[in-house]
This record gives C-alpha cells, sequence and structure tokens, in this order.
C-alpha cells in the first residue's frame, strides 16, 4: 500500500538513533513470569489508524518500518479489542465488563477470547485473564494516575500504574517501585513545519518490560480517555 509505504519511511526518520535488532515475542513481565523479556529499548511509532479500509484500528511499526502489531476493529468503540501480530494472529484479547456506577474494568486474555466461534481450544491458552485494568477515579485527590493495572489475584494493590496524559500522548507506566517501564510520547520530527498530531505517536518500552503488554495498554487507555 502507498499509505504504509510512506508510514515506513516516517518512521526510520525519527528512529535513526535507535537501530535494534527485530524483536522476540515475549510474555508478560512481572504479570506472568515464565518466558524471555526484550533487553533493550524498544521503540515503536503507533498509528491510530487501521490499514484496512473503513475499519478502525491501529498500525504499529518498528524502528525499521516493518509491521509488528495491529488492530482492526470494524465495530468502533466495542465491549472487545484484539491486538495482532503482522500476519494477523490475536496475541492478546482485552474485554470489557461493566457494573454499577463508574467503574468499568478491562480484562486482558492470551490469544483470542470471548468468541466460541473463533475460539481456539489449544492448550496453551489460557481461559483466565492476565490482568484486570481499570480507569482510576479520585475525586477527593488531585493527580494525574490515569489507569491501574492489577493482578487478578492481588487486585487492592496495582501493579502497574499508568500517569500522565494519554490525550496529550505524555504518559509514563510505572510498577510497583515506581521504576518506568513504558512511556508514551508524541512524535517529534527533524524535518520543521512538520507535525505529526496526536494519530502519530511513540511508545517507547524499557528492558524487561513486554511490547505487546505495553501496546495493549495503549488501546484500552484509546478507549477510556478519547
Amino acid at each position: 500500500m502507498k499509505m504504509f509505504s510512506k508510514f515506513k519511511s516516517l518512521s526510520r526518520t525519527v528512529h535513526e538513533e535507535q537501530e535494534q535488532e527485530p524483536m522476540e515475542q515475549t510474555t508478560y513481565p512481572r504479570i506472568r513470569n515464565e518466558g524471555k523479556s526484550v533487553c533493550c529499548t524498544t521503540s515503536l511509532t503507533v498509528w491510530r489508524k487501521s490499514l484496512l479500509i473503513s475499519c478502525n484500528g491501529f498500525t504499529v511499526i518498528d524502528s525499521n518500518g516493518n509491521l509488528v502489531y495491529r488492530v482492526d476493529n470494524y465495530m468502533g468503540r466495542t465491549d472487545q479489542i484484539t491486538l495482532m501480530d503482522a500476519s494477523g494472529k490475536s496475541i492478546l484479547t482485552m474485554c470489557r465488563r461493566r457494573k454499577l456506577g463508574l467503574l468499568v474494568s478491562w480484562f486482558m486474555y492470551e490469544g483470542e477470547m470471548g468468541n466460541k466461534s473463533r475460539r481456539r481450544s489449544t492448550s496453551s491458552e489460557s481461559e483466565s485473564p492476565i490482568c484486570c485494568v481499570r480507569k482510576h477515579f479520585n475525586i477527593l485527590k488531585g493527580g494525574n494516575v490515569q489507569a491501574c493495572v492489577y493482578r487478578t489475584d492481588k487486585r487492592r494493590c496495582a501493579a502497574f500504574v499508568v500517569e500522565g496524559s494519554y490525550a496529550n500522548r505524555t504518559c509514563k507506566v510505572m510498577d510497583e517501585s515506581r521504576r518506568v517501564v513504558a512511556e508514551i510520547k508524541r512524535k517529534e520530527a527533524d524535518t520543521k513545519h512538520v507535525s505529526f498530531g496526536v494519530d502519530i505517536f511513540q511508545l517507547i518500552v524499557y528492558p524487561d518490560f513486554d511490547p505487546g503488554f505495553a501496546m495493549a495498554l495503549v488501546l484500552l487507555l484509546d478507549q477510556m480517555f478519547e
């Protein structure tokens, strides 16, 4: 696609300082402690647009201009979102559950979930959620916490918090020790008079944190704050 080729070229111009090896598929750090994690900082360009015509979604490419993740949503805002890899394989599925009042929870599952007609019946797929993500509400105190990520077996204490402003594309994901594990940043161009706006931005993922998990958090922030 011409549009995608242009986007690949655009990504290379802003990632010249971050030459990296291709990303590996990893598991979910601190949520699940098995498998590998990335050992270097990963910079992804996130485009708030699907490559499919008449479809909402996201397109994510790496510093070499290669497609890494995609989201193709035919229904607009929905109660279920699936993050796929470049080949279209489902990596993570987020399902929204509503309760009385303001509380809305998103449960994250590995693979494709929630649709029995399409669900894969493999032994590696877990029926239990990886984590629960909630929009942060604090009517008594100020602060810039956007969302909290809870382990399914320990919901009173957040495993990760997201602080900043997703609407302005300036967010930090921090673990329990307040270490920054991922960041959402406005995309800067080295060419004068070029503005990317808020539909094209950067996702920086630091060592030992999974890029797929970080991108899934971006999708949920987009549902919560857009």
